[in-house]
């Protein structure tokens, strides 16, 4: 357990270092949101390869994979060619000459944390006693379903709302959206609990309900 968990912080590190770099010389530190799904699926195919195959890291590993680069892809097409996001812009300025460490520390570095913390679920799990597919870890990949639904059903409802020049300034009240006010973050937050469901199946999976949680907590705040 403890050579999955190092050697997937190793990976994290080595692609928050290597994004940070070219941020640097880009000026942009937006390319950072591009590699925060993918940096999960980077975590669970370092388990994998880690572990000896079994049929529950090869679960986790599937939907981590489809969910992380759904969204990866996603941000890139929605990004592209649209400059600095205006929140590290104001970060640049409050920070001035020294932004390019800083932004390793806050930026890249608080990041690369949190998706070690957050994948907790998939690192644990991956060396685990039990490996067999018990009704929890069903019941989680049917979450992570609704889930993964909800938020590219969402994701592609507002991208087209925002399209039609006919809305700007409006409030998006149909479709998921009339539902629950950002189905993405509700889809994001299934996801996780699902994923995090197919490792509770297993022992010591349970232990990593926090993760879960926090990763919900980000997208509520």
């Amino acid at each position: 357990m403890g050579s999955v968990v190092l050697s997937c912080a190793i990976a994290v590190a080595v692609l928050m270092v290597g994004t940070w770099a070219l941020s640097v010389r880009l000026a942009n530190v937006s390319i950072v949101d591009l590699v925060w799904g993918l940096a999960f699926v980077v975590v669970a195919h370092v388990a994998r390869a880690v572990v000896d195959p079994n049929p529950r890291i090869d679960l986790l590993t599937a939907l981590v994979t489809i969910w992380g680069f759904r969204l990866s892809g996603y941000l890139l097409w929605r990004n592209w060619g649209t400059g600095e996001d205006k929140r590290y812009v104001a970060m640049r300025k409050r920070s001035g000459d020294k932004y390019w460490w800083f932004s390793l520390i806050q930026v890249f570095g608080l990041q690369g944390v949190l998706v070690l913390i957050v994948s907790l679920p998939v690192q644990l799990t991956a060396a685990a006693d039990d490996v067999a597919l018990g009704p929890v870890a069903w019941l989680g990949a049917a979450v992570w379903l609704v889930g993964f639904v909800f938020e590219t059903v969402g994701d592609a409802q507002l991208a087209r709302f925002k399209a039609n020049p006919e809305n700007s300034g409006q409030v998006m009240d149909t479709g998921l959206w009339r539902y629950t006010r950002h189905p993405n973050y509700f889809g994001d937050a299934c996801v996780w609990w699902g994923i995090s469901l197919v490792a509770f199946d297993a022992w010591p999976g349970i232990l990593t309900v926090l993760s879960p949680v926090v990763m919900t907590w980000l997208l509520a705040k």
